[in-house]
């Protein structure tokens, strides 16, 4: 796991997220929380989720991908996908943010 300077000391010792991308996890009632770190040239295919997610990028920006439709997303900028909705993701720049997946 990148131990990324994004976020403060305490972020970074929370458990990491056992997924394919690096991330720290903090443990809510239905609801993760991931403090997410995509290094520049990360590319994740079409895909959905069992999940209701929004996420705020922090830094860097995501390039993300819904019905075909590019939309990038820089520091500030919040983004919601719903349960089951296909989706792809890249990430030209180094790029963090926190990611928030409800199971509704």
């Amino acid at each position: 796991m990148s131990d990324s300077k994004d976020f403060p000391d305490l972020i970074r010792k929370l458990p990491a997220f056992s997924g394919p991308f690096d991330a720290h996890e903090l443990g809510a009632e239905r609801c993760r929380v991931l403090f997410a770190s995509y290094p520049a040239g990360t590319s994740i295919e079409e895909h959905t989720h069992p999940t209701e997610n929004c996420g705020v990028i922090t830094c860097g920006e995501l390039i993300l991908t819904v019905n075909g439709e590019e939309r990038r997303y820089g520091p500030g900028d919040w983004y919601h996908l719903p349960k089951e909705q296909p989706h792809a993701a890249r990430f030209e720049v180094s790029t963090s943010e926190i990611e928030f997946w409800f199971d509704r």
